[in-house]
């Protein structure tokens, strides 16, 4: 507000300085003038996305989550986070005798700036919720079917609040030996209006990883 204020004092005085002097007539050109088309459109602001380096996933603002373990490998982000990073581990490959595979996911970055945010456990667990949908959409389709008895439950990272979601996914895949993954969403506040995210796909024959991504989850630093 100090800025806008300052501004309209600003324009006020030039208007009053401006009605107190004479007017004087622009010199003509001679023709109209005209109107110039640029010679370009003007682009999109292309999606910010972050980076694995070493045994950090390091997002576009520079916050860093550890990978899961130097057996997960560099993956691209599909969870729809803005500004993030994925790794995998391959769980069961070839499956299917034509080289399909399946494996674990884990990925990291901001919470999409399209979710309304607000820094309350309420909207902590709303974000949440959203972010949740979208990757569950965007990982297996919008006719995911989700188990009974998903949990819900308030964290902390290093005094940051946060709000943590656990959910099964039905799997039903031809030659598969998998009936549901566990998928993981932690949203964590980063105390300027804006959160930081973590999701987990988890084969459901592999629960050891997920302790595994809640420990690293409880590691992750937020720059200043």
């Amino acid at each position: 507000m100090v800025a806008l204020a300052a501004t309209g004092l600003s324009a006020g005085w030039v208007w009053n300085k401006a009605d107190a002097l004479t007017p004087v007539a622009l010199p003509s050109t001679g023709k109209p003038l005209e109107t110039v088309n640029p010679s370009a459109k003007p682009t999109k602001t292309q999606t910010p996305y972050g980076k694995v380096i070493g045994t950090e996933i390091v997002a576009s603002n520079t916050d860093t989550m550890p990978i899961m373990s130097s057996a997960w490998g560099n993956s691209y982000e599909r969870t729809g986070l803005w500004g993030g990073a994925a790794i995998w581990l391959t769980v069961h490959n070839n499956y299917d005798g034509k080289g399909a595979t399946w494996g674990n996911y884990t990925s990291f970055g901001q919470l999409p700036p399209d979710i309304a945010y607000k820094n309350t456990p309420a909207g902590l667990k709303a974000a949440a919720i959203q972010v949740g949908v979208r990757a569950i959409t965007n990982l297996y389709d919008k006719n995911a079917q989700v188990m009974k008895g998903t949990q819900h439950k308030a964290i902390s990272v290093n005094g940051h609040p946060g709000h943590e979601i656990v959910a099964k996914v039905v799997v039903k895949v031809p030659k598969l030996a998998e009936t549901y993954s566990t998928v993981m969403i932690a949203v964590v506040d980063r105390g300027d209006g804006t959160a930081d995210v973590s999701i987990a796909d988890i084969a459901g024959s592999t629960p050891a990883w997920q302790n595994v991504w809640r420990n690293k989850v409880s590691q992750i630093k937020i720059s200043k």
